[in-house]
């Protein structure tokens, strides 16, 4: 792969006299803004659909949903300016005109967000390919199919890739690729993805550009997608309405002060490289005390668990307390409480010192507390990453380095806390020195990035707990990740497990878990 100098010379292919998305606007907005790049051009697509067709009746069902469902702010980009940007419409029948072109700008790769893409002999002149997202394909004038069938089929959540064609023979080759939990709309999914893929693609650009090197595995073997059939739209449609019936009842149930999302604990006898939560005991909950995130830690030799607690219809949640008694919970009180939503009460040691590091993505930051009097005085210690929302965040040490991993959501009309870990190397609990990792979001997509406890080393392996967001439910399951390289340049991890709600009757997820000495805990949500 020959290997350019900066910036990346970048050419985008989209429509003729197109209104920009905000997918879109996002993604010139970064290029623009990151000097390693250059956005040379925009390449108007004198037929960006092609041969693509679809039948009326998705025309208008779609146009509806979109209404319905789909409406954004407009993205307001900082940096990128379409009256003054480069564009330049493809030459549409003479052979060779579109390489011509091509090979007149020097670009070095081009971002397809049309349907129809270069001819071959073009792609053949880019370095670095023509790079294109999945549902770019699944599109015609009359709208966007992304993710319609797997709405139909009861999909545990729809893919998304990136996928690259290139070299003598222009063929596809995959980039990255990521899942998200499934919507009950097609178009949510679809405008969620899209904000999503501008993170995935920026990510791997920012790859290509520190490296030189264009990272690719063969494209999994797929049915080109096809708008759905009258049929399918059909089933599609009295999906949406039952999804829509059940939003009603929760709607109401939320302004009766009813309907939270109840969820129990459990315990057992065990290690994270070895629990069984089929054989563990349930701490229940009640309508008063609902409990969730729990974190264990031993102090005098005693176990104590915090957890965020809630009753029934209430708004937001405060961090409690309890000490085991045998496998039975006895309640000491609260331990912290504050104006706005608390919970993921991540409790750790350093030193002498007792700290906790709760979720509290409300107040658009990162906090620390340190214990004063245990266990239920607390004063805040410090903050870190004001003005940004995170969720379920955890410290770590590993090769003698402080690691904060975090769930942050940078969103413009989706604030979701599942789809992105980021990683920053920090000083310890102070958090006064915070370094960025290089490939931030380390992990993209809802089946495995979110934290769902603390992270564990045992016996020179190293695990972290995350969410399995899936079939719609958030929190759903428990994966088990090993981490198997962690610096500042490199991220790697493999799903070595994943927990189910099965292991007992009338779960509908399970999303959390701790241990500490040979005591395991995890929390799982009950059916309704």
């Amino acid at each position: 792969m020959r290997v350019t100098s900066l910036p990346l010379r970048i050419g985008i292919l989209v429509e003729q006299n197109e209104h920009f998305e905000n997918w879109q606007l996002m993604v010139f907005d970064r290029i623009v803004a990151d000097p390693r790049y250059s956005l040379t051009a925009l390449l108007a697509h004198p037929a960006p659909y092609g041969a693509g067709r679809s039948s009326v009746l998705f025309k208008l069902a779609h146009r509806l949903e979109q209404a319905v469902f789909g409406r954004q702010a407009v993205y307001n980009p900082c940096n990128f300016d379409g009256r003054k940007q480069r564009i330049v419409p493809l030459a549409s029948s003479q052979p060779g005109a579109v390489q011509a072109q091509v090979a007149e700008l020097g670009l070095d790769l081009v971002i397809r967000m049309t349907p129809s893409g270069l001819p071959d002999d073009a792609v053949r002149e880019l370095p670095y390919g023509e790079w294109a997202l999945s549902f770019s394909d699944q599109k015609s004038g009359a709208g966007e199919w992304f993710s319609y069938l797997e709405v139909v089929s009861g999909a545990p959540a729809v893919d998304l890739a990136l996928y690259v064609r290139l070299g003598a023979s222009a063929s596809s080759v995959a980039i990255a690729s990521s899942s998200f939990n499934i919507k009950f709309s097609a178009v949510r999914n679809i405008n969620f993805v899209k904000e999503r893929a501008a993170t995935l693609l920026l990510r791997e650009l920012a790859r290509l550009a520190d490296t030189g090197e264009l990272i690719t595995t063969p494209l999994p073997t797929r049915q080109p997608a096809s708008p759905p059939s009258i049929d399918e739209l059909a089933r599609y449609l009295g999906i949406l309405s039952s999804h829509l019936a059940g939003r009603v009842k929760k709607a109401v149930q939320h302004k009766a002060g009813t309907g939270s999302a109840v969820w129990t604990l459990f315990t057992g006898s065990g290690r994270i490289d070895d629990f069984e939560p089929g054989v563990s005991v349930e701490i229940p909950p009640t309508l008063t005390d609902i409990k969730a995130d729990p974190f264990l830690l031993q102090h005098e030799g005693e176990c104590y668990l915090f957890y965020e607690a809630y009753a029934n219809g209430d708004r937001k949640a405060h961090i409690a307390v309890g000490r085991f008694d045998g496998d039975r919970l006895e309640p000491v009180g609260i331990a912290l409480n504050c104006d706005y939503h608390l919970s993921y009460p991540f409790v750790f040691r350093d030193g002498d010192d007792i700290f906790m590091m709760p979720e509290t993505h409300q107040s658009k930051r990162i906090e620390i507390w340190r214990c004063v009097e245990f266990p239920l005085k607390w004063e805040l210690h410090a903050t870190a990453l004001n003005g940004l929302s995170a969720a379920d965040s955890v410290l770590t040490r590993h090769d003698g380095r402080w690691w904060l991993f975090t769930n942050l959501s940078e969103f413009h009309a989706y604030e979701d806390h599942c789809s992105e870990l980021h990683i920053f190397e920090v000083d310890g609990p102070g958090l006064a020195r915070i370094t960025p990792h290089k490939r931030n979001p380390v992990v993209l997509g809802s089946t495995f990035a979110r934290n769902a406890g603390r992270i564990f080393a045992r016996e020179g392996r190293v695990f972290r707990p995350s969410q399995h967001n899936a079939h719609g439910i958030y929190g759903y399951g428990l994966n088990i990740m090993e981490i198997e390289q962690l610096d500042l340049e490199n991220y790697r991890e493999r799903c070595i497990r994943t927990i189910k709600p099965d292991f007992k009757p009338g779960l509908l997820g399970c999303h959390h878990f701790d241990a500490a000495g040979d005591r395991y805990v995890l929390d799982a949500r009950l059916t309704l």
